[in-house]
């Protein structure tokens, strides 16, 4: 399956960083986070991308154009008309594609202008600023098997997000609701699975996908959802970026699975 990532957002909430590069360009451990959500996905053998850019997109597209020079070692002999000797081939096993998906289309609307890429199959889609260590073919078995149009993963952390609302016995999302009041609540991790008929419910680049689509899904019956019980962490502020630093500092990071 691909992997779609949204990337274009502009990170108000981390301005620290954000206001020199993409929220998903901000590094860990001198990568930035959305390497890190690649080298995941790729561990379980997902290693076609289709990252959806918006504020400084330019930057992306740099990182993935110089990666290879980057990542080799290289000799550039001056007297020999500029001739270039690449010592070692370090690269990715990764086909990328990076799409302007403009400055301020909603979540919604990004997705629903890559659909030319990723044609008529299911995909997986998260967000470029999370870490987890999610049981990716589970979750795709799961989806698989559910008949639903979009299974979206679910976690429990403090209460500072938007929260899902889960019939226990269909694993179904019945509904959505805005702030989690005690930390029982499950949120919505990113790490998602969709079939093409997720475009049928986005109307265009004013769609926040949490809303009014995921509302429709519900209704219809056709979101189900993934409980992960392990790991996961996003990157909102600069303090939740300290604490990923530190996880990956340690040697310990759970999300390193490669």
């Amino acid at each position: 399956m691909k992997v779609v990532i949204l990337a274009g957002g502009q990170g108000t909430r981390i301005s620290e960083e954000s206001h020199m590069r993409p929220k998903p360009m901000i590094e860990i451990g001198g990568y930035p986070i959305l390497w890190h959500i690649m080298k995941y996905y790729s561990r379980y053998g997902h290693s076609e991308f289709v990252i959806c850019c918006g504020y400084m997109g330019n930057v992306i597209k740099e990182f993935f154009s110089n990666y290879f020079l980057h990542h080799s070692d290289v000799t550039f002999d001056f007297t020999d008309n500029n001739h270039t000797i690449i010592h070692s081939n370090v690269a990715e096993p990764w086909k990328v594609s990076v799409i302007n998906t403009g400055l301020d289309t909603m979540t919604g609307g990004r997705v629903k202008r890559i659909q030319p890429y990723v044609g008529n199959e299911p995909f997986l889609m998260t967000y470029g600023d999370g870490v987890s260590d999610i049981d990716l073919p589970a979750l795709i078995k799961q989806h698989v098997n559910s008949g639903k149009t979009v299974t979206v993963s679910a976690t429990q952390p403090s209460g500072r997000f938007g929260v899902l609302e889960i019939d226990e016995e269909t694993n179904s999302v019945t509904g959505f609701s805005e702030k989690a009041v005690e930390n029982k609540n499950w949120i919505n991790a990113g790490f998602m699975v969709m079939d093409p008929g997720i475009f049928d419910y986005i109307k265009d680049d004013n769609t926040i996908l949490e809303r009014a689509p995921m509302e429709r899904l519900c209704a219809d019956g056709s979101l189900g959802v993934f409980k992960h019980y392990g790991y996961w962490q996003c990157m909102d502020t600069q303090r939740d970026k300290q604490l990923l630093e530190q996880q990956w500092n340690s040697g310990h990071a759970p999300w390193k699975v490669w």
